[in-house]
């Protein structure tokens, strides 16, 4: 039989575990349930994926994101191991197909959501496996103190009773010991044994600078830096524009963000990893399942909403053991927009309860009824129909899916493609006999770049509201020119689909839930004042301010961070200046007034290196009230 280290060596190329994966490995093989809190970068994964691979049986892997669950099966059918994920894409035939696989298949990996579980026919069908572990994944989703709640994570104790003789394993990168506690106490751990690696990474480097030009200081820092880097923002439109930036600055860059397609974001992360872009500028989407080993720096140039989003993310700098920053650029204004932008975009019980109606309202559903049918969704078409901000509505809908009012699969995004099939003296041909094409024609030959290259991404609603006229006017104008053979044009009706969980009743639904919703937006608000207060403490060492976070301390500072190399630049400076005092005190007392006449330092400097040589009885005040040395 394989030893763990056999199947690292087998299946990852990997020659040694990292503390205290092997540890957390032999607990797990012995049957231990096991609570695993390692830092981003600690290889979490492996510590459920290795003994998997030696037991018998199935092992059931628990995810809260969709993107998350099918990088982590793709890797794995990357090694030829078996795993299947259960998503909403799949029917029902599917899905017993699945489980058939699962019980005779020598699959070894079900990955699924939590929200999925609560399926009775899944449930029937998960009694039915040999399961040796269950491992639940980003763990934290179970506390009311985590920052990533989900509601939905407080129902997986119903695994111990679907699978009673299975081991658990429940890993975070990011819990402090309330959120552990909340962690053993849902999922009926009480006698788990309980793993953490420190927080403390010595060769990353922690650093806040202020400055008023961000985009100055950056070009700053990556001419200095020359290596791979990620720069966060906290908007999809800012990666393009940074990107664009850079690029136009000699930096080869590449932006990343939720929004671009499945070939776009592969392009832009191969890119990436073969260093032909070694800059990334993305938002938070870009991080699941990376592990590039040279990244030099972390770079965030907006404030991140919480300590344990941004220790993840800064962590995926120097996994190779090099020297790394994780650097954080600020100033008020970028302060001052956190917050602000925090309580614009953030969705209370009031605009919960008016989104809620909306959707119902769109979709004509009568109180009392719940529809069984998966709804086509435009979050811009339905915000443009009620006159709603669209980033606060999309953010009052995942409120509404995480307290499993609704569900919102985006993964189901289909868009519309087009490429033009004629070269421009046959489209103005075509136009003379054709003119009411003129207008949309014109429009998509401005608006998209090498449409008539390659298939282009459409947006038949975008595209309607510049002509100011019917989406479907739009459509049909296009099945026009696909049918002319002008364009080749292939219609997408959805950008997402949204379904309903519970039977329609506003007052009730909302109300129900609103004490959650309150109690999760004072903790995201107190989650960014932290980060805030992080970013504006320039006394204390950053890893002993991360560390305290997460109830972790130990005696000394980094001596590495801005703040601690501050301190020591100060303790430096003062020792210069006690220095100069005692030679010019050399042959003759002086008083403090000439000593500040005489020295190039602020008087309050001189005095208070006037009290540190009193302290030390190095000089002393003379009946004249002069100062001078002892010796």
């Amino acid at each position: 039989m394989d030893t763990p280290l056999e199947i690292l060596k087998k299946y990852w190329d990997y020659d040694q575990f990292i503390t205290p994966q092997e540890e957390i490995i032999t607990a797990v093989l012995k049957g231990e349930n096991t609570i695993v809190l390692l830092p981003t970068s600690g290889g979490k994964s492996i510590c459920y994926q290795v003994p998997a691979l030696l037991l018998e049986g199935v092992c059931i892997v628990i995810s809260p994101l969709i993107a998350l669950i099918h990088d982590q099966v793709n890797h794995l059918r990357e090694r030829n191991i078996k795993a299947i994920a259960l998503t909403s894409q799949l029917n029902q035939e599917e899905i017993i197909i699945a489980f058939d696989n699962l019980q005779f298949g020598g699959f070894n990996f079900l990955y699924l959501s939590p929200e999925k579980l609560q399926s009775s026919f899944i449930q029937e069908k998960i009694k039915q496996l040999n399961v040796s572990l269950i491992a639940i994944d980003e763990a934290h989703c179970i506390s009311e103190w985590g920052h990533d709640f989900r509601p939905s994570y407080l129902k997986l104790s119903l695994l111990k009773d679907l699978q009673p003789n299975a081991t658990f394993i429940a890993l975070t990168a990011t819990a402090t010991q309330r959120v552990l506690e909340d962690i053993q106490n849902n999922l009926g751990l009480k006698e788990a044994k309980i793993i953490k690696k420190s927080f403390k990474r010595d060769n990353l480097i922690y650093q806040v600078r202020i400055t008023e030009d961000i985009y100055g200081k950056l070009l700053q820092l990556l001419s200095k830096i020359n290596a791979s880097v990620i720069i966060y923002t906290n908007n999809r439109k800012q990666t393009k524009e940074v990107c664009h930036f850079l690029l136009k600055n000699n930096f080869k860059s590449s932006f990343y963000h939720g929004g671009l397609s499945t070939s776009e974001k592969n392009e832009a992360y191969a890119n990436w990893m073969s260093d032909k872009t070694p800059i990334m500028v993305a938002t938070n989407a870009f991080g699941m399942g990376i592990n590039k080993l040279n990244v030099r720096a972390v770079i965030h140039i907006n404030t991140p909403g919480s300590l344990e989003n941004y220790i993840q993310e800064a962590g995926r700098a120097g996994r190779n053991g090099k020297t790394s920053y994780a650097i954080i650029l600020a100033n008020k204004t970028t302060l001052f927009e956190a917050s602000s932008k925090f309580e614009a975009h953030t969705a209370t019980t009031k605009t919960v309860k008016l989104v809620y109606g909306h959707l119902n309202q769109y979709y004509a559903i009568s109180m009392g009824e719940m529809p069984s049918q998966l709804f086509s969704f435009s979050l811009q078409e339905f915000c443009a129909t009620y006159n709603l901000n669209l980033l606060l509505t999309y953010n009052a809908i995942k409120v509404l899916e995480r307290e499993n009012i609704l569900l919102l699969d985006e993964n189901y995004s289909k868009k519309s493609t087009l490429k033009f099939l004629v070269n421009n003296p046959q489209i103005f041909d075509y136009l003379s006999s054709h003119p009411s094409s003129n207008e949309l024609i014109k429009l998509l030959l401005r608006s998209y770049g090498g449409i008539f290259e390659h298939y282009t991404i459409i947006n038949e609603y975008k595209l309607s509201k510049k002509l100011n006229c019917p989406k479907n006017e739009v459509i049909r104008q296009l099945k026009e020119l696909h049918s002319n053979r002008i364009i080749h044009y292939s219609y997408e009706n959805t950008t997402s689909k949204l379904s309903f969980l519970v039977a329609r009743d506003d007052n009730y639904t909302i109300n129900s839930i609103s004490r959650n919703i309150e109690q999760q937006n004072n903790l995201k608000s107190e989650k960014l004042k932290a980060v805030i207060s992080y970013i504006e403490n320039t006394k204390t060492c950053r890893t002993l301010q991360f560390l305290s976070y997460f109830n972790e301390f130990v005696a000394e500072p980094c001596g590495t961070c801005d703040n601690c190399k501050a301190k020591k630049a100060k303790h430096n400076a003062t020792q210069t200046i006690l220095d100069q005092i005692m030679e010019l005190l050399k042959d003759r007392a002086l008083s403090s007034q000439e000593l500040v006449v005489s020295l190039d330092y602020s008087e309050a400097e001189i005095l208070n290196s006037l009290k540190i040589l009193l302290e030390k009885n190095k000089i002393t005040i003379t009946s004249q009230n002069k100062f001078k040395r002892t010796f």
